[in-house]
Order: structure tokens, then sequence, then C-alpha cells
């Protein structure tokens, strides 16, 4: 079962952990370079809101998954790195905390300062990077399901109907699970 954090923020089981722990980096390397470019295709302000942050590395380390995903912006672009660790990786911040917590920071679906005041987020260095890249990726509007369909090309209407059909059937079991509990009690 996902467990939920102070902030009603879901975190994914440890088995998602230990599962996508032996898989290969590259594949989610390369699907999340080709996001990124039509992000930066889709929204090039967004790079130049961090000009005066070039070659600060920012790790975001989900918690509750086994990578880090190291951003740069670097020379108008915007270089991404998908790692297991950062073994003696120098990084100017680190904003760490569960998986949909951070897809939720760029979707606008969760206040970053209620997530750092709860603990539920963690943010270490740099903090004027961290902020410079906040303030670029919500003034920029990203949108990241609608940024991974538009990747699908074709696929993406049927991908979008199977992505809701899930989304609603794991509600109703996650509502349905918890009505069960607070009956219980």
């Amino acid at each position: 079962m996902l467990q939920r954090t102070s902030q009603h923020v879901l975190r994914l089981p440890g088995i998602v952990a230990w599962v996508v722990r032996p898989l290969p980096l590259l594949p989610l390397q390369v699907a999340l370079e080709r996001l990124l470019a039509g992000i930066l295709e889709r929204h090039p302000d967004l790079v130049d809101r961090l000009s005066g942050f070039e070659r600060r590395r920012v790790a975001i380390c989900p918690s509750d998954v086994p990578v880090i995903i190291v951003l740069e912006p670097r020379d108008g672009t915007m270089i991404l790195r998908v790692e297991r660790i950062l073994d003696g990786e120098t990084v100017a911040a680190r904003i760490c905390g569960p998986l949909f917590a951070l897809i939720g920071l760029v979707d606008g679906d969760y206040d970053g300062d209620a997530l750092f005041f709860s603990r539920d987020l963690i943010v270490e260095g740099d903090i004027e990077a961290v902020l410079a890249l906040r303030n670029a990726v919500d003034n920029a509007g990203v949108d990241l399901f609608g940024e991974a369909l538009a990747t699908l090309g074709p696929y993406a209407m049927p991908f979008s109907r199977a992505a809701q059909s899930i989304a609603h059937l794991w509600t109703a079991l996650h509502t349905n699970a918890r009505h069960n509990r607070e009956a219980a009690q």
C-alpha cells in the first residue's frame, strides 16, 4: 500500500525500490532526457531564468525510489543525468522527498513551503539555486503528465486513456481502503 506523509503525499512502498534497484539506468536516462528536451522546447524561458546559475548542479533525490536526477543549467540548456548515488559528485544543492511530492512540486499540486516546513521535503545546500529552479519551473507552468504525453506522439491518446482509467481505479481502491480502516476503528 502507498503510505501517506503528513501533507497527504503518497509514498511508494518499499517493494518498488526493491524492484527498481537492479534495473539499468540508461532507459530512464533516455526517457527523462527526451522529456526534458520537450519541456525545454515548449518552455525555452525556463533555462533563460537560470542563466545566473550556470553549472550549479541540483540533485533531485526521491526518498522512495533508488535514483537521483542531477540537473545542471549549462550553455543555454539543461543537462540531466540519472545516478544511483552521488559518489564523490559535488552538487550545489539537494532536494529530497517522496517521488509524488517532487512531481507535485513541478506540476504545482503541492506547496513547496508547506512540504519543507512539515519535513516532507528536505533542501540542502545552495538555497538560492533551488529557489531559482523552483521559480523557473513555476513560471513556466510545466505539466509533467502533459509533457510526457507529448513525447509519445500518436500513442499519447491511448496512453492517456489507460492512465486515467488506472488513476480512477487507484483512487477508488485507496478511498475504499481508507473507509474500511476508519470503519474498523
